[in-house]
């Protein structure tokens, strides 16, 4: 099926994101989601995205000639970027302050479905603070990533409608992706930067960092493409398809958990030579981006198994 999958669509592209994991890094996650997918969750899972409001514009992307069960694998990828393809449509708005990346002063946490028309840039993340030189550090912030799939996991087994459920869904399928990227769990604090480097987008590096990633400037959006910067789904089909397997159990629930590891993975694998500990510009080393690809392939797997589990608990 992937061989057969990955000729079809080797004309079909869908554009990527500069948000959290980009669009090829999102679509690995869920990738991984859909082949461990217990058939009541994968059905569930198919019947829900058919209220997306977009749905119909990505199918009418596929290619012909593609059986029912590949259509529904491909939607599923694509419905996992949708939170940040929403970032490009003029009916949606930035809410709260510094340009809707913090949350409001009130409210922020409500799970509407499709009627809301708020950005809610500030669930892709959590704001873990960092100090590796003993510079005071600001508290994270909420609502974000962490409360929100706690919200939003447990809906789907609810009472509310189809439509909630749907919307749920597909933030899921980010969230569970974002907070699997170090640097959506990790703000740090320096004497230089002393309110935080918004989990490194304020580092600065010297082009072209790694190889595939010639136009990034900055070290988040190095992280976020660290799997692979391509639009084109058969490159993401083709890698995902042969990441390394990790060790994640059926139980293996806990959020918390998912995201000290990435605020532990930040400090030991992202904050380190050749970044410095300041804003920079740093010339990144072929060492660093080899090992910044071993941990995000990691990381990808780790978050697709998990989402699987998450899914296939609450979608029966």
């Amino acid at each position: 099926m992937r061989r057969t999958l990955a000729v079809l669509l080797s004309c079909f592209s869908f554009a990527s994101s500069s948000y959290g994991w980009n669009g090829f890094g999102h679509m690995a996650v869920a990738y991984v989601a859909y082949q461990h997918l217990q058939p009541p969750a994968k059905a569930r899972a198919d019947k829900l995205l058919r209220l997306n409001p977009s749905y119909a514009a990505w199918k009418s992307k596929l290619p012909a000639g593609l059986t029912p069960d590949q259509q529904n694998l491909m939607l599923f990828m694509i419905a996992a970027t949708w939170p940040d393809q929403i970032r490009g449509d003029k009916s949606y708005k930035a809410d709260g302050p510094a340009g809707g990346n913090q949350p409001p002063a009130l409210g922020g946490n409500e799970n509407l479905g499709y009627s809301d028309k708020n950005l809610h840039k500030y669930w892709h993340f959590v704001n873990t603070p960092i100090s590796q030189d003993g510079t005071p550090v600001e508290p994270s912030l909420a609502p974000n990533a962490e409360t929100q799939i706690k919200i939003l996991a447990p809906a789907l087994e609810s009472k509310a409608p189809s439509r909630v459920k749907s919307y749920d869904l597909v933030w899921l399928l980010h969230l569970v992706g974002d907070v699997h990227q170090p640097l959506h769990n990790a703000a740090r604090f320096t004497k230089v930067q002393p309110h935080g480097d918004a989990g490194g987008n304020l580092v600065l590096l010297n082009p072209p960092p790694c190889k595939g990633a010639e136009k990034v400037s900055e070290l988040h959006a190095l992280w976020d493409g660290a799997v692979g910067n391509s639009d084109n789904v058969q490159e993401v089909i083709t890698v995902a398809a042969v990441l390394p397997p990790q060790n994640v159990t059926s139980t293996d629930l806990n959020v918390d958990v998912w995201i000290t590891e990435s605020a532990l993975l930040a400090q030991s694998k992202v904050y380190m030579a050749p970044v410095g500990d300041g804003k920079g510009p740093y010339t990144i080393d072929q060492a660093y981006c080899e090992q910044m690809r071993t941990v995000a392939e990691q990381r990808i797997v780790q978050a697709g198994l998990r989402l699987a589990n998450l899914l296939n608990t609450y979608l029966k």
